[in-house]
């Protein structure tokens, strides 16, 4: 069974990071949004995974103690290890090595789209989470999600 790792980025406007796939029809959920994320490799650890894989598709490092985990669990197409971070990315200057694009969507806009694989699902139980106050935000960032 395969095993991955995806991240649900929040910047301070209350907005979540998603990608559009590439538009190939090789691979899973072509031309569609989705959280960010990548495979396991051979004896790397899901942590390491999720920071490795948006350093090589974003040109991003994400510091040890900022990616939090938020759920692992066995899904349609395999175990995934979701983590979640606070971040501020002025997406002009993120360069993707994979996907189309980036964007930052509110809540709302989440949930008036089909995402790929089950990032809905996993979108509302991070909302959900936050709502009933067990993901707690760093200082600064103590917003109300709407």
């Amino acid at each position: 069974m395969d095993e991955g790792t995806n991240i649900v980025m929040v910047n301070s406007a209350d907005e979540v990071l998603l990608y559009l796939r590439d538009d190939k029809p090789t691979i899973k959920f072509p031309n569609t949004w989705c959280l960010p994320g990548g495979y396991l490799e051979a004896g790397e650890q899901p942590h390491e995974c999720i920071r490795r894989e948006i350093e090589e598709e974003m040109g991003v490092l994400l510091e040890p103690g900022a990616v939090r985990p938020l759920v692992s669990a066995e899904r349609a197409y395999g175990v995934e290890h979701t983590f979640w971070t606070e971040v501020d990315l002025d997406l002009d200057r993120v360069v993707l090595t994979e996907g189309q694009r980036l964007k930052w969507f509110t809540r709302a806009e989440v949930a008036a789209h089909a995402l790929g694989y089950e990032d809905n699902a996993i979108l509302a139980e991070f909302f959900d989470r936050l709502d009933r106050g067990d993901l707690v935000r760093s200082a600064g960032q103590s917003r109300t999600w709407g």
